[in-house]
């Protein structure tokens, strides 16, 4: 069902966020102070092609980070976490939407925190 689902994911819309969070990383790795919210991102993306069967726990960041993650909420975070809580309200509009729609509350998630976040 995980390998069903997933596959259904990247037709309607998950290689099209990947890709985002792939290009996103790219941009912030332009600079010095960026590349470590770049690696994030593309580390995300990652996760984004292939999400269901996965969890996330947020939290054991450390000081360090908990200083990114307040870095990334103000610049960036924000964005990604409206982007796919947005996206994950308009799946969860029809029954067959709901399972994408939680993949998206998921992925609103680590878009807010993703410094320590463990997948696993």
């Amino acid at each position: 069902m995980r390998f069903l689902g997933n596959i259904i994911w990247l037709l309607f819309g998950g290689i099209i966020a990947a890709v985002g969070w792939f290009v996103a990383g790219l941009l912030l790795c332009i600079t010095i102070i960026g590349i470590p919210f770049g690696v994030q991102c593309m580390k995300i993306s990652a996760f984004v092609l292939w999400p269901f069967g996965k969890e996330i726990d947020v939290g054991n960041f450390g000081v360090g980070g908990l200083l990114f993650n307040i870095i990334w909420l103000i610049l960036f975070g924000w964005e990604f976490a409206i982007a796919h809580f947005i996206t994950g309200l308009i799946f969860c509009i029809t029954i067959i939407g709901i399972p994408f729609g939680l993949q998206h509350f998921k992925l609103a998630k680590l878009g807010l925190i993703p410094f320590g976040a463990k997948i696993h």
